[in-house]
């Protein structure tokens, strides 16, 4: 998926989170109101929690990628990317602190999973790197997206915007096809990969939330305005079919 289309997912979401917004329950309302209910409470700090340290995970990615890069434009470029993940990291770190949770608790929850996770698929070269962040990142964040969409007009507003694009969705297509154009018989090799990719995030993301009740209960239907069993599943499947066209962005077979 490019920039533009990362964009296009994100206006869609933006555009099904102000509808929601104008229906009765949580997503109508602001923090305040919201958070007198303690397990929605609960749920919102568990998420944030997830996506502070994902933040700062990306970060620490980033500037280890920007070791393997071949050129100096390429270190540069991921820099720069490190550099906006970092500042999303404070954002939501911030926000933590200013609801009256303290940051590191509540990230603390989340670190052994996604430690797990980027131990498990640690990358061989640069390319593996790229194709990495970009088919995890963005699984990720769709998912995240399709949250977003249930909660309280505030940390709807805070998540949507720790979402926005880096610039990394454009630059890996362009690396990644650049270098499959050059010789395709890496993309048989990378194809591997990013699918080994999707099935560990998807295991991971589901992981988590079945670990923390409060997420959990949120997602299945406990908490107001939460997704059923049956949303999950259409959910999931979503996030599928977005990968599907972000391998083929890639010029990758899903």
């Amino acid at each position: 998926m490019t920039s533009a289309d990362k964009s296009d997912h994100s206006a869609d979401t933006s555009e099904a989170a102000g509808t929601a917004a104008e229906h009765t329950g949580v997503a109508a309302q602001d923090w305040a109101r919201a958070a007198v209910d303690p397990q929605y409470r609960a749920a919102v700090v568990d998420l944030l929690g997830a996506l502070t340290y994902g933040e700062l995970a990306a970060f620490e990615r980033l500037a280890e990628d920007a070791k393997l890069a071949p050129t100096l434009a390429d270190k540069a470029e991921l820099a720069k990317m490190a550099s906006a993940e970092f500042h999303h990291f404070e954002r939501l770190r911030d926000r933590l602190a200013e609801i009256g949770e303290e940051p590191t608790a509540a990230m603390e929850p989340f670190v052994a999973a996604l430690e797990g996770f980027h131990r498990q698929t640690a990358p061989s070269d640069w390319l593996e790197g790229l194709v990495k962040a970009y088919v995890g990142d963005s699984i990720a964040s769709d998912f995240y997206r399709e949250v977003a969409v249930r909660l309280d007009s505030d940390t709807r507003q805070l998540v949507l915007a720790v979402l926005d694009d880096t610039g990394h969705a454009s630059f890996a297509v362009e690396k990644v096809r650049a270098a499959i154009d050059a010789d395709p018989r890496l993309g048989g090799r990378l194809a591997l990969w990013a699918r080994r990719l999707m099935g560990e995030a998807l295991s991971q993301s589901q992981r988590v939330v079945a670990e923390r009740d409060a997420l959990s209960t949120m997602l299945v239907g406990g908490v107001a305005d939460g997704f059923d069993l049956a949303e999950v599943g259409r959910m999931f499947s979503r996030i599928t079919e977005a990968h599907t066209k972000r391998m083929a962005a890639l010029g990758l077979a899903a």
